[in-house]
């Protein structure tokens, strides 16, 4: 008799019998594996990274979106317990895989840490046992890549073993959303693989959104992003062009907010960071590309966006020379090298697409980020290699680039530090600018 058909999976979940393995233990994973084992579940958390795994160990989280405090409970618990070792994955009833999906250097999904993961939970897999997917991907990852990996092992998906797919919904920074409290869409082929799906994160969140089928809850999450990359590409484009008609972006959007129907605000920016939104869509326009149709808002939003870090360099180039000055050889600093407010996450941070804009022009390039201490490898920058402890002390720059309006930034003394400030995201509007010092960008 299979364990599964001694005792069925949602059976183990609401006794917590259930043992849980989070394959990735990054902004995903952590705060999912830290989650499982508050709500009594024993949650092993593996990394290939022993690195990551130690200073997990040593109680340091690296990652922002769960707080030390939480970190440390678990741990005491003896219910979450990080690994790097394999063989730690064998007794696991539920599999979830919360491993990055990037773009390669042509812009085609990378989908080499998903194989990897799906290989290792293969390794550990037996009758009974359900395996989630959460990276985002293209419709039909589940079904085409993970599904094959699962079954070299002779086990039958659907028949010896469920798979669904679950897709991510953190939201790094967001003191009002956590992973308990954000509904979880979760997707299966099979009438059971969804009841087993429901069952385990309802056991973990407030709310399940079940689909009728893995391409489905793939679907919904690229369409989630591509949401946002198309609105932020067209406020972007409106801005650029408002600005040559001497309008203020920013005026017309808080005026449009004010109907109370059929207008949601969206606000322009340097570009879009994070690993989702500037690389979820790309994932979607591959995926139409192998059935021969074409993605073009999608191509065409992706290339506004890219284009904006060149914009705020020119723009700031024109604001230099209307003072005199050139680009090339002014001191120039870099205010903001995450990818969005209070978090340390440089992923895709349009940031450091200006650093190396301002560089080849000729640019003395400095950054000031107290979350960023030290500029990440993957950054690709030589240099700068540390923030400057403070602007003050740091002056005098000819200019100064906002790209990340922290809300620990002192914007007074920032706009008294510096003789000229490029504002990407309007954080100056509410000082008035009296010495105008000020461009919109």
């Amino acid at each position: 008799m299979r364990r599964g058909e001694a005792k069925e999976l949602p059976d183990r979940v609401a006794d917590r019998s259930a043992a849980v393995a989070v394959l990735g233990l990054g902004y995903v994973g952590l705060p999912l594996a830290l989650t499982a084992a508050e709500k009594g579940f024993r949650t092993v958390g593996f990394d290939v990274s022993r690195r990551r795994v130690e200073e997990l160990l040593s109680g340091r989280m690296g990652v922002k979106t769960a707080g030390e405090e939480r970190l440390r409970k678990a741990l005491e618990s003896g219910l979450f317990r990080p690994t790097w070792e394999e063989a730690e994955l064998r007794e696991a009833d539920v599999f979830v895989i919360c491993v990055p999906t990037p773009l390669d250097r042509y812009r085609r999904p990378d989908l080499g840490y998903v194989r990897s993961a799906g290989e290792a939970a293969a390794r550990a897999l037996r009758p009974g046992v359900l395996v989630s997917l959460e990276s985002t991907t293209y419709p039909g990852t589940t079904e085409e890549v993970l599904v094959p990996l699962l079954e070299k092992t002779g086990l039958v998906a659907g028949e010896d073993f469920e798979v669904c797919y679950s897709p991510e919904r953190e939201d790094p920074g967001n003191p009002r959303y956590s992973t308990s409290n954000i509904p979880k869409v979760v997707g299966a082929d099979t009438e059971r693989g969804r009841r087993w799906a429901t069952a385990f994160y309802s056991a973990l969140v407030s709310e399940v959104v079940p689909v009728s089928s893995c391409k489905a809850a793939e679907a919904t999450k690229i369409l989630e992003n591509v949401y946002r990359a198309v609105n932020i590409s067209l406020v972007n484009e409106l801005k650029v062009i408002y600005e040559r008609m001497g309008i203020d972006i920013w005026e017309v959007i808080r005026a449009a907010a004010t109907k109370p129907f059929g207008f949601q605000a969206f606000y322009p920016g340097p570009g879009m960071g994070g690993h989702c939104v500037p690389v979820d869509p790309f994932y979607l326009s591959h995926k139409a590309k192998s059935i021969g149709v074409s993605a073009r808002f999608i191509e065409l939003a992706g290339k506004i966006n890219r284009d904006m870090p060149g914009y705020v360099v020119e723009r700031l180039g024109e604001a230099l020379a209307e003072r005199g000055k050139e680009l090339r050889g002014s001191r120039v600093l870099v205010l903001g090298l995450a990818y969005k407010p209070d978090v340390p996450d440089t992923r895709e941070s349009p940031a450091l697409a200006v650093m190396r804009k301002l560089k080849r022009l000729g640019a003395r390039v400095e950054y000031y980020d107290p979350l960023v201490p030290e500029m990440p490898e993957e950054g690709g920058l030589r240099s700068p290699r540390r923030s400057v402890e403070s602007v003050e002390g740091a002056g005098p720059f000819d200019a100064g680039i906002l790209v990340t309006a922290h809300s620990s930034f002192d914007y007074e003394a920032l706009y008294r530090a510096l003789p000229l400030i490029v504002d990407t995201r309007n954080a100056f509007g509410r000082l008035g600018d009296p010495e105008g010092k000020v461009v919109k960008a």
